[in-house]
């Protein structure tokens, strides 16, 4: 089964992913080191010397590659699942759940890290621009039907709450083909 984990910046999908993928027995794949590896730059680089255009390009590209691929956890970048068809392409492929924090909790996670996150950086006041961000990608987050809010747990207890989702997926996915009887 692939597990995807959609979500802002900070809401914890690469820590989550890791911790998730391990305890599944299954290769754990960070979609924007992916798209690193490939470009042989950061992402911070390729926005700055091709632009958002050109990395959402390289992440829609992502997406395809690694939906068609077997079985993993996949830490979807913060912004991916704005373009509704990489999030089409997610549900088509596994289990994408949305990892949700309060602005507080994610801009206490990023702080140490603002320099490198490209829509983070050079902006005075961190918890405003994390609120516009949020704000702005509400309606692409909100289309996920799964969501934990990671704000006040640990990696380990999100993981607990996602494998109750991976049941409860299973759980419907056996009614919907039938496996309920009477």
């Amino acid at each position: 089964m692939r597990i995807v984990l959609a979500g802002f910046m900070g809401t914890g999908k690469s820590a989550v992913g890791r911790r998730l993928a391990a305890r599944r027995g299954l290769p754990f794949i960070d979609l924007d080191a992916w798209i690193e590896e490939r470009a042989g730059m950061s992402v911070a680089e390729i926005f700055a010397r091709d632009g958002e255009v050109r990395f959402r390009a390289l992440e829609k590209e992502a997406v395809r590659e690694v939906c068609r691929g077997s079985d993993a956890v996949i830490a979807a970048g913060g912004g991916t699942v704005l373009d509704d068809d990489n999030r089409v392409a997610f549900e088509k492929a596994g289990l994408l759940l949305c990892l949700v924090a309060r602005p507080d909790a994610i801009a206490k996670r990023v702080g140490d890290s603002v320099e490198t996150r490209p829509l983070l950086r050079g902006h005075p006041d961190l918890i405003a621009r994390i609120r516009d961000l949020l704000a702005q990608r509400a309606p692409a987050y909100q289309r996920i039907a799964r969501k934990i809010d990671t704000s006040d747990l640990s990696p380990d207890q999100v993981v607990e709450r996602i494998e109750i989702e991976i049941e409860s997926a299973r759980t419907a996915a056996g009614r919907g083909a039938g496996g309920a009887s009477a």
